[in-house]
Order: structure tokens, then C-alpha cells, then sequence
């Protein structure tokens, strides 16, 4: 039988957990509790680059277009972002910061900073490298199986 501290979906699942209760705590206390830790893939992805389309964004930010939508939703209500129309395609939005949104980006990265610093506490760099390719050897994989 199988130790549960050996099972590797235990602890991915526990470490994202911890991870993002901390991060949800320490965006309290900086005065950003209106950024959930849900929010920080969209959030990102925007940083890096404003107005993408929300197949794209979704597509970046690793999320089903079904969570997508409601996500958007609570974070459109939250005041971080809007959709504006596209352009080009009619049936398409623009996913776009507010000028909250974008102010959130140093204060709210401070944050994830500083957590990501505690939680990795005692681990050293090329071990948080490895770790970083092994997730996204796991995340392809995954993509991979997903497909038809």
C-alpha cells in the first residue's frame, strides 16, 4: 500500500493548497484581498501582455473557456478588468486591465514574491529549477492526454 506522502497527487494537491492559503493571506494583509489566488494566471498573463482575446488568455493562463467565464465575471465585479470588443471579430472580447488592475501588478508580485520566497524556504535554486521542469513535463503530458 502506497504512503500517502509518497503519492505525488497528494502532494501536488497539498502544496497547492498551502500555497494558496498563504498567498490568500498575505494579499489580505498587503490590503489586496480583492486579488484571489485564482486570479493570478489572468492576471499575469495581462501583465505581460494587455487585451488578449479570452480564448487566448484562457489558453495562457491554463483554464477550461467554462471556467474561464466566471472567473472573468468575479474578476470584471472585482474591478481588475473589463471585456471590450474586438475589432476584428465581432463574436469576440478583448480582455483588458482597468487602470486597478494594472496598478496591482508591483504590490500584488511583491506579494507572490515574498510568499514564494517563505515557502521555498530551504530549497535551493537548481532544486526549484528541476521542480519548475518537472511540473511542466507534467502539465504537457497532461495537455497531451487531453486531446482527442
Amino acid at each position: 500500500m502506497i504512503e500517502v506522502t509518497d503519492c505525488p497527487y497528494y502532494l501536488l494537491t497539498r502544496a497547492s493548497l498551502a500555497t494558496s492559503a498563504m498567498l490568500r493571506q498575505q494579499l489580505a494583509a498587503a490590503g489586496a484581498d480583492q486579488i484571489r489566488p485564482a486570479y493570478l494566471g489572468v492576471l499575469m498573463s495581462l501583465w505581460a501582455e494587455d487585451g488578449l482575446r479570452a480564448v487566448e488568455l484562457g489558453r495562457r493562463a491554463g483554464l477550461e473557456p467554462s471556467t474561464m467565464t466566471g472567473l472573468l465575471d468575479r474578476m470584471e465585479r472585482d474591478g481588475l478588468l473589463c471585456r471590450a470588443p474586438d475589432p476584428d471579430d465581432r463574436r469576440a472580447h478583448r480582455i483588458v486591465l482597468t487602470p486597478g488592475g494594472r496598478r496591482a501588478q508591483r504590490p500584488v508580485m511583491k506579494v507572490v514574491d515574498r510568499a514564494l520566497a517563505r515557502m521555498f524556504e530551504g530549497v535551493a535554486p537548481r532544486d526549484i529549477e528541476a521542480t519548475k521542469a518537472v511540473l511542466r513535463q507534467v502539465l504537457t503530458n497532461a495537455n497531451r492526454l487531453e486531446q482527442p
